[in-house]
């Protein structure tokens, strides 16, 4: 509410400084205790030495529940510290997980670590991906349509850098909002979808929410506009929309399709490639209008700046389990 002072008079500040009955401390008595030495990661840490130190590919398997937070980010920090910033060779840590995980799932994953739940997961699943790859994807013995499901929360892939994710069903709310360099597959997003991104790669199999693009000045978007009802959704105000015509888009599309697949088993990937190429046309390109103008000057001069597709996954066999240490010869 408005309070109107007299010039000149010292204003009444009672009820800002009132201070209620309470026991409780006003100021800080506990330092916070976040229980790091409880953590998985520790487990999965001893389980990775031999990558770490040796460079030796390895499977973990473990379970997750709601309670493991941060699955993945202390091993990153403990990879990149060893080995100054000497990336790991692609999947030497392999993690098979199953369950549902709490908030931050592979946030800050470092390369070389390959990060796939069977299950579901909380909000700001690979905040700040870097360089990992991350898979969540529903259970085999599910009996609903894993594309109308929610497999992971709000806010994934925010401020991710680099790596890959798949997600095998729909993401909440900003999905990959400041991404600047992460390539990911997902079934359907909510609200405000790549909300100030700035490089990356994104694919999208299903509906977007509202307010979509916002703010994005640079990366590609491709959405499978299945209804014809994506325009409606879009931000117009700092992108432009581009039909899949160029052979360097379908290679794109579906490499990242394909992976997807394999990778998680996707019904609806598999659905769209038996329909090639009449699904092809339901794609659409959304790209920012700066960062296509770069990157067309950049084309003019025999520059190509843009994301190249990912390899496709060499092996993608898995197990589940409790926890085990094993190595690839075996």
């Amino acid at each position: 509410r408005q309070v109107a002072f007299l010039k000149g008079s010292p204003p009444d500040l009672s009820e800002l400084l009132y201070r209620p009955n309470s026991k409780d401390a006003p100021r800080k008595m506990v330092a916070q205790n976040h229980h790091l030495e409880k953590q998985l990661d520790h487990a999965l840490l001893a389980g990775a030495e031999p990558a770490i130190a040796h460079g030796q590919a390895v499977i973990l398997h473990t379970v997750v529940c709601n309670r493991d937070r941060a699955v993945g980010t202390l091993l990153s920090s403990e990879i990149t510290r060893r080995r100054a910033g000497v990336p790991l060779d692609d999947d030497s840590v392999r993690i098979e997980a199953i369950g549902s995980a709490g908030q931050s799932l592979g946030a800050f994953l470092a390369a070389g670590i390959t990060l796939r739940l069977e299950g579901e997961a909380n909000d700001y699943v690979g905040k700040g991906l870097s360089g990992g790859k991350l898979i969540v994807k529903v259970p085999a013995e599910v009996t609903f349509a894993a594309e109308e499901n929610m497999i992971v929360g709000n806010v994934v892939l925010y401020g991710a850098t680099s790596g890959q994710a798949y997600f095998n069903g729909l993401a909440g709310e900003r999905f990959a909002v400041r991404n600047s360099g992460a390539i990911a597959v997902v079934e359907g997003i909510g609200d405000h979808g790549c909300e100030y991104m700035t490089g990356g790669v994104v694919l999208i199999l299903g509906s977007v929410g509202k307010n979509f693009a916002a703010g994005m000045s640079g990366g590609e978007a491709y959405v499978y506009d299945e209804n014809g009802e994506f325009t409606h959704y879009l931000n117009r105000e700092s992108v432009r929309m581009l039909s899949c015509s160029q052979s360097r888009d379908i290679l794109m599309i579906r490499r990242l399709l394909e992976n997807h697949g394999r990778y998680t088993g996707s019904v609806k990937a598999q659905r769209i490639l038996e329909d090639w190429p009449r699904c092809a046309m339901s794609f659409i390109k959304v790209i920012p209008n700066a960062y296509a103008t770069v990157v067309d000057q950049n084309m003019a001069e025999g520059k190509d700046i843009r994301p190249s597709p990912p390899p496709a996954p060499a092996n993608v066999a898995v197990k589940t389990g409790d926890m085990l240490l094993e190595s690839d010869d075996e």
